[in-house]
């Protein structure tokens, strides 16, 4: 692929079109697909949608938040997503809102039903390249490129004093197992650190998701976790030791017990017809929690906090009632995380060289990195 590819294209592009370099079988994939969203971004049309948002207040005047959920047993479209189904209303202007509001503000509030479920949460694997560089961009602002250098750095070797010590196991690597040897030595430090409640009865064995990986070698850990962060403060630059604690952490976190929550769903109806419901979730035991959570690409619109205790047949009252405007917005554009990802779930080239191709393309002005978002250039 590489000589069909980069032999054959270059030389075309380098006579069709001046100032280019270079083509790749990577690079030239992943040029376009920033291309692609970028044709989506100006394709793109807005769409207005209204959601309607209540304050209640229950007999004890404790007030939580619900929205509008449903109309005569028939949902109102409340995201982006639910616009493209038609099993949802749809809310279309500040008239049909504010109509809305001026029918339901006088009618009686009582709580129709109460459930409360618990949920589980399961640590993520530990890490391998490509989510270490995923996760040091989405929560240290890292590039791939940065992130591999300090990687490669932390597996050298630091002098911590008593000579050089190698601080990571090896950087390039699909594999989300763990020797026994760390799983053991994980359950010693979460007994130690945090009890033993938060060590599972059993380890943790993860197995692997992307389509052509290569496991000769462990997930990225550190080579001994019983070496705290913190006892690394003197011995390690910044960022350095940010990458360390955020590898100690993921792998800890990996051999944790699983969080729980509570979860409670109030169904609240206004008159006949009207329906809203108000949703929360509490954490009970916060598990690995605790230590690590993973970070997204999207926001997502999960609703934390804790909701009063109510019963069924509970009289409420408004204390505001309003609609709320929302836009539909572009699919975002690619950042190293999500081009990452992308790439490792296509089966595109290899996670260890994904820095080198990203850089590339910014180097080669095919492409320019602005506020951590890929946007082609009219070379590219």
């Amino acid at each position: 692929l590489d000589y069909l590819v980069g032999f054959s294209l270059s030389p075309v592009l380098w006579r069709k079109i001046p100032g280019s370099r270079s083509a790749g079988r990577v690079q030239s994939v992943a040029l376009r697909l920033i291309c692609e969203r970028e044709a989506e971004i100006e394709a793109f049309n807005a769409k207005e949608y209204w959601t309607i948002e209540a304050t209640m207040a229950n007999a004890e005047k404790t007030t939580f938040a619900a929205r509008l959920h449903a109309i005569d047993g028939k949902k109102v479209a409340a995201s982006a997503k639910h616009l493209e189904s038609n099993t949802y209303q749809l809310i279309a202007n500040q008239k049909a809102a504010e109509a809305l509001v001026a029918e339901i503000k006088p009618l009686p509030v009582q709580v129709s039903s109460v459930s409360r479920t618990e949920k589980k949460r399961r640590p993520a694997a530990p890490f391998t390249t490509s989510t270490l560089q995923q996760e040091a961009n989405r929560k240290l602002g890292f590039s791939a490129r940065k992130t591999m250098s300090l990687a490669q750095r932390l597996y050298e070797g630091v002098d911590t004093g008593d000579g050089p010590v190698g601080l990571i196991t090896y950087m390039r690597t699909d594999s989300v197992t763990l020797s026994s040897v760390a799983i053991d030595e994980a359950r010693d430090v979460i007994k130690e650190r945090f009890g033993k409640e938060y060590v599972p009865a059993k380890p943790r064995v993860y197995k692997s998701k992307a389509k052509n990986a290569q496991e000769a070698h462990e997930a990225i850990r550190p080579s001994g976790l019983a070496r705290h962060p913190e006892g690394l403060k003197t011995f390690l630059d910044t960022d350095e030791l940010r990458l360390y604690k955020l590898i100690w952490e993921r792998t800890i976190a990996a051999q944790m017990a699983d969080a729980l929550l509570d979860a409670t769903t109030i169904d609240i109806l206004a008159g006949d017809k009207f329906q809203f419901r108000a949703s929360g979730q509490v954490v009970r035991f916060p598990g690995f929690m605790k230590v690590y959570i993973e970070g997204k690409d999207t926001e997502s619109e999960e609703v934390e906090g804790l909701l009063p205790s109510m019963e069924e047949k509970d009289t409420l009252a408004f204390e505001e009632l309003a609609g709320e405007e929302h836009t539909t917005q572009p699919p975002p554009r690619y950042t190293e995380a999500s081009l990452v990802k992308i790439l490792e779930e296509n089966g595109i080239g290899r996670p260890s060289t994904y820095a080198a191709t990203m850089n590339t393309l910014v180097e080669r002005n095919y492409v320019q990195l602005i506020k951590r978002a890929f946007f082609p250039q009219d070379l590219g």
